[in-house]
């Protein structure tokens, strides 16, 4: 069932990626990003609400709290960082160079998560690497 909902989150992520890019004409990116995060909080909360999850907020432990403060600071900086690249270059210029960030988590994962170094991991992390550098490398000048 995982694969299911990777793919629906890749077709949500290619969505956001597209709206995003044709959103900023007009608009300043980081406000841009402010307005979407209101939707995500509101959309986020009203799931949590409906799913009935909201009284575990109580057993939370503060190493989890800390972990995820840190993640919630890290999509922060990654989404205002994604919208500037979005208003200054071609959306599948910045997709794809954005999306190497595929290999740094899968290398984070091995140092700290423990997880184990497959060929083919391995193999995927090049040819992502590979597609990446060679679409950036294409880009016209801007």
């Amino acid at each position: 069932m995982w694969l299911v909902w990777a793919i629906l989150a890749a077709i949500s992520a290619a969505l956001v990626t597209v709206l995003t890019k044709a959103g900023l004409k007009n608009v300043d990116s980081s406000l841009a990003f402010a307005l979407q995060s209101l939707f995500i909080v509101t959309i986020t909360w009203i799931v949590v609400a409906w799913q009935g999850t909201s009284s575990q907020i109580n057993q939370i432990e503060t190493r989890t709290w800390i972990l995820l403060s840190l993640a919630g600071v890290a999509t922060s900086l990654s989404t205002l960082f994604s919208f500037k690249a979005l208003s200054l270059g071609k959306a599948s210029y910045v997709t794809t160079v954005e999306r190497s960030s595929l290999v740094i988590a899968v290398i984070l994962s091995i140092i700290f998560l423990k997880e184990k170094i497959t060929w083919q991991l391995v193999a995927g992390a090049v040819l992502i690497i590979g597609g990446a550098v060679l679409i950036a490398m294409s880009a016209p000048a801007e």
